[in-house]
């Protein structure tokens, strides 16, 4: 099975919503949209579903332009973030409902809706009807329905935002081997991506209605084709710097320098953009080539075993993650760290020019 989007786009009321995009997607994949809300995810599955019909391209599934044909006559299953069950129904005939329509036999719905209930931890709720059921147990049922439908392209979107962070983690694990295993085309919308490195597979950042990159996902996020794509593929957002190549050295804005080493020592003397993520930034010197910054402190904001640190530099708000509960004063000044190894750099224009050293060690 495949699925390629030939130059699709979508506007509407003369508002773009997906610039024209190139993908292609293959059998037993999975493929992650990554990107903020209202970045086009939604809106790109949809014309891969047949909800929507592009407005230029086409959809080709399986080498056959499918493009307007209605979604009911595709072989297509979609979860949405809010669940949608048949509230008459009992759970066992929200489930069953795909596979009767197919005209699957008793024993054959039978079979299925109970291996999809048990993975979906509903066994003992097959007999209630969905509103007697909590909002997580009611999307896990949507989610089961998909999974006995047998489609061939699988569309969830953020399907497990509204589910406890145990479950959501056990989902993520099983879901897509599910799927995979079954030979179809998963595709799966995140905004966060760290939900998208625990996925794996395929990433396509997403970013106003265009895809920036699309690689394997630790590709697309050591080594990122520009300075948007690192924005998205980074939570809290990457972090940037204005520099100057200066022969053998870096030299960033409030007069620290680097050694241009590496791929960087062929970079033609001129300004860039650095980019380092906020679990690089650290508040002691780790390494003695570290760089240090002084910014102001503006806020902290504490999760238990992390602290995030905003701080503003030389008119740049930045981010730090830095390990531990810290105990700081809003409004200093502040000094962290910054190990080389760690700075990606991008042209003027966002460009990737070079990807972090640690990055391509990896």
């Amino acid at each position: 099975m495949s699925l390629v989007l030939e130059g699709v786009s979508k506007v509407v009321s003369g508002q773009t919503h997906i610039h024209p995009t190139h993908l292609e997607l293959s059998s037993g994949t999975m493929n992650v949209l990554l990107g903020p809300t209202s970045s086009g995810k939604t809106s790109l599955m949809r014309l891969m579903a047949g909800l929507d019909v592009p407005n230029t391209g086409k959809v080709i599934w399986n080498g056959t332009d499918v493009t307007g044909m209605r979604v009911q006559d595709r072989g297509v299953a979609m979860v949405y973030q809010q669940f949608i069950n048949y509230p008459s129904m009992t759970v066992y005939d929200n489930i069953a409902s795909p596979m009767r329509l197919l005209g699957k036999t008793k024993d054959e719905v039978d079979v299925a809706v109970k291996k999809a209930a048990e993975l979906m931890k509903l066994s003992a709720m097959l007999d209630r009807k969905p509103l007697e059921l909590s909002g997580g147990q009611q999307q896990r049922c949507a989610l089961a329905r998909a999974l006995v439908k047998d489609a061939g392209l699988v569309l969830l979107d953020e399907p497990l935002a509204n589910l406890d962070y145990k479950l959501r983690e056990e989902l993520r694990a099983e879901i897509p081997k599910i799927f995979e295993e079954a030979g179809s085309i998963f595709v799966y919308a995140t905004t966060e991506p760290e939900e998208a490195l625990l996925l794996g597979g395929n990433t396509a950042t997403m970013w106003e209605g265009a895809v920036t990159q699309f690689d394997k996902t630790p590709v697309v996020y050591r080594q990122p084709v520009d300075a948007t794509t690192a924005r998205v593929f980074s939570d809290p957002p990457m972090n940037f710097l204005k520099i100057r190549k200066q022969g053998s050295s870096l030299q960033f804005g409030d007069g620290q320098v680097a050694a241009a080493s590496g791929t960087l020592a062929a970079l033609a003397d001129g300004a860039y953009l650095a980019g380092f993520r906020p679990n690089h930034l650290e508040l002691q010197r780790q390494s003695p080539t570290a760089l240090e910054f002084t910014g102001k402190l503006n806020v902290t904001e504490i999760t238990g075993s992390e602290t995030f640190v905003h701080l503003n530099h030389q008119g740049e708000n930045w981010v730090g993650l830095v390990h531990g509960v810290k105990n700081l004063k809003i409004g200093s000044a502040l000094s962290v760290y910054l190990d080389p190894k760690h700075i990606y750099i991008f042209a003027e224009n966002g460009t990737s020019v070079a990807a972090a050293s640690y990055a391509t060690a990896a």
